[in-house]
């Protein structure tokens, strides 16, 4: 009997998430999403904290997968290995500190299942009880503006973790970050593609540094630095369209 394709493939990076990550695994296979299968890649990056015993320890249903590192390469490479193992016909992210609600999936995959886009990102309002603080809220906005500059789009928050992109477009993104500078990556890549996002608001809590935040301001000078250079480095993509075009003659 022929293998069943997922409708959506779920990728959990995982670092150092002991506290959060069986919540955050329960919480996404009991999300009610548009389709009828779902899995659930769980990557764990090089955790130190037991994250990976409580992974191992425990009998998960047939939909989860659990991959692993040898040690932290950061959250871009967690992300490809698990991009590289999905098998839905979409694919999204989902972090597993419980800051995003699984939830939120469901009408993000809408326009993706009607046909009407490729890619759609769930927007984050920061309202006062979901803001991590003043500068990490404009930090966001600041390097949001600076991708709409970049490349003349309109998008109100490409560091979501929420984006819902098609399996086959996403792997064809030639994406390259290791770290949290992926999210601004995946949103250049799709850019410069030509793909035509969709937003839709989603609720979002931040944790506090003391609750294990983990983004810097440091965080915030690499994700300028990947969108310059996807800016400047198009051949992955260049390559691709021009081979899309001497398919359409």
């Amino acid at each position: 009997m022929a293998a069943v394709t997922p409708d959506l493939t779920v990728l959990m990076p995982v670092y150092n998430e002991r506290a959060t990550v069986v919540e955050a695994i329960e919480q996404t296979l009991a999300a009610e999403l548009p389709g009828e299968s779902l899995e659930l890649v769980v990557v764990d990056d090089g955790s130190t904290d037991g994250t990976r015993e409580v992974l191992e320890g425990r009998a998960w249903p047939s939909a989860v997968r659990l991959l692993r590192h040898d040690r932290n390469r950061g959250k871009g490479a967690a992300v490809r290995t698990a991009l590289a193992q999905a098998r839905g016909r979409s694919t999204t992210i989902m972090d597993a500190d419980l800051e995003y609600d699984p939830a939120n999936i469901a009408p993000l995959l809408e326009p993706i299942v009607a046909g009407e886009a490729e890619a759609v990102f769930g927007v984050r309002g920061f309202q006062s009880h979901s803001a991590y603080s003043f500068w990490y809220v404009m930090g966001n906005k600041a390097v949001t503006l600076s991708a709409n500059v970049l490349y003349n789009s309109w998008l109100a928050d490409i560091m979501t973790c929420h984006k819902v992109v098609t399996t086959d477009v996403f792997r064809a993104l030639p994406l390259r970050e290791r770290g949290f500078a992926i999210e601004p990556e995946i949103t250049a890549r799709l850019l410069q593609r030509g793909v035509r996002v969709y937003e839709v608001p989603i609720t979002y809590r931040a944790r506090s540094r003391a609750e294990g935040k983990k983004l810097t301001a440091v965080d915030g000078l690499r994700v300028l630095r990947t969108l310059g250079r996807c800016r400047i480095d198009r051949r992955g993509v260049s390559a691709e369209r021009r081979e899309q075009r001497l398919e359409r003659r």
